[in-house]
């Protein structure tokens, strides 16, 4: 490996962890905002994201790649799409941050790259090695534990990695680069945001000006957090391979997982930690296929 790729690869590594613990610290940032009403957190997430992202365009020159997409009705369905999915997602993460379940939370993000391995596929058709389809039951053994000894289906670990599997495999079929394809995804949303805001104000129920200026510039600020971290991973996974990310991309949810037990103090006995060990194990034997692939890619390069 040449210098210049080595170093590199070294950046690429920095970028995509820094994005992943700035995912996993996102808890801190919108438990303060627990007294807004999740859906106008949702809101004003999407306006602000809307406008800094449209100055970072600005800033870059990157307006072209935007005006392409505007001009292919099917690349814009998709898109419209997708912003509804993440949406979604957005705001049952918000939601389950602000109402204490952190560590449920966090099990969406653990669960998510076994349910990109099964909507793989589902809908491209790409087949499963034998350790894939093992970690995908082992997963689906530790949610139906999760489920059986808690009584309840755990929606929101499901809902969050059902919806940003979906996401992911939209992005697929219409794929733009990070910032475009963020921009576009916001852009598309930000006009029924806005309209909700303005609703709710009408109404006598916005908070922003209402709670004070700290609250007032964390919402405003929820457009920097947002971009900021998906900026960082892009500039990440150029110059990373799939394996690599793979690996880095559970710290997020482990940082979210620590927070919700030790900061929180959700509940985390012998029978949730039953559960979460098999979703592990299901991780470390998918992580393992990933590395066993990257060894073997790097010694043809060698050789």
């Amino acid at each position: 490996m040449s210098a210049s790729s080595s170093a590199g690869a070294s950046r690429g590594v920095l970028y995509t962890l820094g994005a992943f613990i700035c995912w996993g610290l996102f808890p801190l940032y919108w438990k303060p905002l627990h007294a807004v009403p999740a859906l106008q957190i949702l809101c004003h997430r999407i306006v602000w994201s809307a406008l800094f992202v449209a100055v970072v365009l600005t800033f870059l020159r990157q307006w072209g790649d935007l005006r392409a997409a505007l001009r292919q009705p099917r690349q814009l369905a998709i898109f419209g799409l997708s912003s509804t999915v993440l949406s979604l997602n957005w705001l049952i993460y918000i939601w389950a941050v602000n109402a204490g379940h952190v560590v449920e939370g966090s099990l969406g993000y653990f669960i998510n790259p076994l349910v990109n391995v099964l909507l793989g596929r589902v809908f491209l058709g790409e087949r499963l090695s034998r350790p894939q389809s093992l970690a995908v039951a082992l997963a689906a053994l530790g949610v139906i534990w999760l489920t059986v000894s808690a009584g309840s289906l755990p929606w929101i670990a499901l809902s969050l990695a059902a919806t940003f599997g979906v996401y992911g495999l939209l992005r697929k079929k219409a794929p733009l680069a990070s910032l475009p394809g963020l921009a576009l995804e916001t852009f598309l949303m930000s006009p029924l945001a806005l309209a909700a805001l303005l609703w709710f104000g009408w109404q006598g129920q916005g908070a922003f000006g209402q709670m004070g200026l700290g609250r007032d510039l964390l919402l405003m600020g929820a457009g920097v957090v947002t971009a900021v971290p998906l900026l960082m991973f892009a500039a990440g996974a150029r110059r990373l391979k799939l394996a690599t990310v793979g690996l880095i991309q559970y710290v997020g949810p482990s940082i979210q997982l620590a927070l919700g037990v030790m900061l929180y103090d959700e509940p985390f006995g012998s029978d949730r930690a039953l559960g979460f060990a098999l979703i592990w194990t299901a991780l470390l034997l998918y992580s393992a296929v990933g590395l066993r692939a990257l060894w073997r890619e790097r010694r043809m390069a060698g050789a």
